[in-house]
This record gives C-alpha cells, sequence and structure tokens, in this order.
C-alpha cells in the first residue's frame, strides 16, 4: 500500500532496513536517515495506518479465498519479476498458473470489428490445438477484442487472465460479470494489484496494462487505432524487450491504423496466423489432428456458389452489390447471407459488407 514504492525500490528499502517487520516498526527519524527520505510513508502515523489497513484487507483476502503474490515470495509471477515498475502486491481470485510455458497478451480497441475478433479466436484456438500445452491467454476484461481473447480462450479450454484496474468487490464492466466468473470457474484467474476497496478509476486502466504486458512472452495488438490502450501496452512490453506483433489492416479502417503504425515503424512483427505467432516467440507448434488437417470439403449449393465466386473475384461486397450482381431479390439475399454465415462461409462487417471466412 506504499504510495509510489514498486519492486525495484522495495528492494531497496528492504536492502537498506533489513525486512518488512524493521521498516513498519522503527522510529520515524532513524528511519528517515537510513533511507535518506523527508517523504510521508516514513511518517509513524502513515505506517500504522497502513497497517491497519492491511489487517482489514487481510481479513477480506481470508473470506474469499483470495491468493496473495508478494515480490519477495517465490510463487510471484517470475516474468513479472523482470519489470522494473512491477507491482509490490498482486491479488488473484482463481488457481491459474502464471508462470504457465506459454503466456501471450491480446489486446486491441473496444471497438473490434469482425476482422479483429475472428483473427483473435482462430489465433487462440489454434494455439490450443496445436502446441504442447495450453496457452495462458492475458488480457484487460474490457469490450471489444479483450473480451473477444477471454471468451476465445475459454471455449478452447485454455487459461485466461483478466488483469483488472480496481479491487475484487466489483467488476467493471458489469457487462462481463459471468464471464468473468467462467474465468475463475475454468482455471483461469482476475488478477489485480489494488486493494479491495480500490474503485474504478481512469488512471489505473493505464497502469495495469504495465501487468498486462509483463505477465507474457509477447503482446499482439489485434486491432488499434493510432491512440488507446492497446498501443500504451505495445510501448510497454517493447520496453520490457518482450515481442510486439500486430494484425495489419486495410489503410482505410481505422481500427487498423494503429497496428499499420507500428508494423511500419519496426515496432511490431507483423502476424496474421497463429503460425506467425509461434515463429516469433520460438514456440514448437505441433500437427493438428487428422480432421483438422483435412476438413470435409464444405457442399455448396447455386446461389452459396454464385456468392462465394462473387467475392472471390471481388474480396467484399455489399448486400446491394451480392443482389444485383447474383439476381437475387433483396429478401433472399439477406436471407442467404444470415445462413452463410451461419455456417461460417462468410464474415459480416460493418456496412453489411461481406467477405469470405
Amino acid at each position: 500500500m506504499l504510495t509510489g514504492v514498486n519492486i525495484t525500490s522495495g528492494r531497496r528499502i528492504l536492502d537498506i532496513v533489513g525486512s518488512e517487520e524493521q521498516f513498519f516498526s522503527l522510529p520515524s527519524d532513524y528511519l528517515g536517515a537510513m533511507l535518506r527520505l523527508t517523504s510521508k510513508i516514513i511518517s509513524r502515523e502513515y505506517r500504522d495506518g497502513l497497517l491497519r489497513k492491511a489487517e482489514a484487507e487481510l481479513r477480506f483476502v481470508e473470506a474469499h479465498d483470495i491468493r496473495l503474490f508478494y515480490f519477495q515470495d517465490s510463487h510471484y509471477p517470475q516474468r513479472l519479476m523482470e519489470c522494473e515498475d512491477a507491482p509490490l502486491m498482486l491479488y488473484g481470485l482463481g488457481q491459474c498458473d502464471l508462470d504457465n510455458k506459454f503466456a501471450l497478451s491480446i489486446v486491441g480497441t473496444r471497438h473490434a470489428t469482425p476482422y479483429g475478433i475472428d483473427f483473435t479466436q482462430k489465433l487462440v484456438s489454434t494455439l490450443a490445438e496445436s502446441l504442447p500445452a495450453k496457452p495462458m491467454i492475458t488480457s484487460g476484461l474490457a469490450f471489444g477484442i479483450d473480451i473477444a481473447a477471454h471468451r476465445a480462450a475459454l471455449k478452447s479450454s485454455s487459461p485466461t487472465v483478466a488483469i483488472l484496474a480496481h479491487g475484487l468487490k466489483t467488476i467493471y464492466p458489469a457487462a462481463h460479470r459471468r464471464d468473468a466468473a467462467a474465468i475463475i470457474d475454468h482455471g483461469g484467474m482476475l488478477l489485480t494489484e489494488y486493494t479491495s476497496d480500490a474503485t474504478v478509476h481512469r488512471g489505473n486502466f493505464l497502469a495495469r496494462n504495465r501487468i498486462v504486458a509483463g505477465l507474457s512472452d509477447g503482446t499482439v495488438v489485434a486491432e488499434s487505432a493510432v491512440k488507446g490502450g492497446a498501443m500504451v501496452t505495445a510501448s510497454i512490453a517493447s520496453a520490457y524487450c518482450r515481442e510486439v506483433m500486430a494484425l495489419p489492416g486495410r489503410t482505410s479502417d481505422n481500427y487498423s491504423a494503429g497496428c499499420n503504425r507500428l508494423i511500419r515503424n519496426n515496432s511490431a512483427s507483423l502476424v496474421t496466423s497463429a503460425e506467425d505467432v509461434a515463429y516469433t516467440l520460438g514456440w514448437p507448434m505441433e500437427q493438428t489432428s487428422e480432421a483438422h488437417q483435412n476438413p470435409l470439403p464444405l457442399i455448396l449449393d447455386e446461389d452459396e456458389q454464385a456468392v462465394v465466386d462473387l467475392l472471390t473475384e471481388c474480396s467484399e461486397a455489399t448486400t446491394n452489390q451480392i443482389a444485383i450482381t447474383c439476381g437475387f431479390s433483396i429478401s433472399k439475399t439477406m436471407s442467404l447471407l444470415i445462413d452463410m454465415e451461419f455456417k461460417g462461409i462468410l464474415i459480416c462487417y460493418p456496412g453489411s459488407r461481406y467477405r469470405l471466412a
């Protein structure tokens, strides 16, 4: 709870003082002389107040089976231990192994398009099928790419860690409460550096991005505008000497502009598949099952084939363009497209634009 103290400054304090007990028991003037500080953290009143808060927090932790990860403990996440500004303490709800051999962070815009969501889902499912062990997928439980990554991990039975920007008494956004419960119930974890009474604060969201970046071997930016939290996470991951990867998009797409800039500036590797991510991180990809390698051919009827032929030639078309070119009525076209989307043949993008999956 010491304001402004991370594992780097925490180590320095302990090296000088000797122990946590000494820090909280020494007289203020003696402690200040040892640390060469005049900060409020040496005040007896301040330190005693922290101890009272800590006792209350411990009661909450014990009542709710929350795991504590203190930077002096052997089970503190080893990847985070390499990050100078990592927090002294983490609070976790769930039983996930944070030192998973394969750890990947996936971040992106809250305004995710079907393009980014589809990539995220395929990336996670393929890694889960092809790696020697299920990867740990980390993100921030936010709308858009974050929640798509968590849900894809749950679907593929991979552990997933949601880094929260507040205490464990609440879930934000509230719309993702069920997802949060599913994460805990299926071998994942809700993780935060904030005590239980910490409320949602705008600045916390940027601060938590360093945990998202530091907990993994690499960070994938699936979609992002030029400015946004995902770009901050990418910058932090790069500063930690972690691999940064980005999904390219069309130059006209606002939520691919950030990814394209990362790639253009050589700040991120270009990735379009799980194989690209595994290659960048040096992960061994195993062959998937024979059934997955050789899927049964999809049988299309005459109308479906006409749509597939059009999109093969044009790459993208609107509902109206498909109707006019194929000679269908609008009602028939809409029904056909919905059916093809359900079968996984097409993907619908904003503006009723369709592309082949």
